[in-house]
């Protein structure tokens, strides 16, 4: 009778995943996962049948932790610049303190073995700001672009902004407040 799977070990190695996937990208071998894990490579393949496998899980986990700290307290009967900042400084703050994961993110999103049920998975929990967007661009409050145009505009400064976070923590919060101020600029119909 085969052990139990541990939720410790499925966690260790997506973290592991992140860590080796962030520093050596998505064609890293599994043995140095596994190694990072501290499991046998044999037990990776335990919880998660194929490497690809594995980058889909691990895109979801991270989407899913990425919600949390975007969705906690969002301001849902706040005018739409409000509700657009606190999505932004959320992600920023995210990015800025879980690089690895950000990182890796960022790889993975690009990736082309992501799977249709692994998209989907990971856009659920932000159908909110979706339909935020969605209803801006109806009631004329952007500018009239594509929302998938808005969403590549958004991720890209965002990115932009969170690197510079980074590399100069002390104007973090200068970056934070600049790039958002120059995405409502971008994007925000002019009254």
């Amino acid at each position: 009778m085969a052990r139990p799977k541990s939720e410790d070990k499925r966690n260790a190695i997506l973290s592991a995943a992140t860590e080796v996937f962030a520093e050596r990208g998505l064609a890293a071998a599994t043995s140095a996962i596994s190694h990072a894990a501290g499991v046998a490579e044999g037990t990776l393949f335990t919880y998660f049948n194929t490497k690809d496998e594995l980058i889909n899980a691990l895109y979801r986990a991270i989407k899913l932790e990425l919600a949390d700290a975007m969705m906690s307290d969002f301001p849902r009967r706040a005018g739409l610049r409000t509700r657009l900042q606190h999505v932004w400084d959320r992600y920023a703050g995210w990015g800025v303190a879980n690089p690895l994961q950000h990182k890796a993110l960022q790889q993975i999103v690009v990736w082309s073995g992501l799977t249709e049920e692994s998209k989907c998975a990971g856009v659920a929990p932000f159908l909110e700001i979706e339909k935020m967007a969605q209803d801006a661009v109806a009631q004329h409050l952007f500018l009239d672009r594509p929302l998938e145009f808005i969403a590549a505009t958004l991720s890209a400064m965002a990115d932009t902004t969170i690197e510079f976070m980074r590399r100069t923590p002390k104007q973090a919060e200068m970056y934070r407040n600049a790039g958002f101020e120059m995405l409502w600029a971008a994007i925000a119909r002019k009254k």
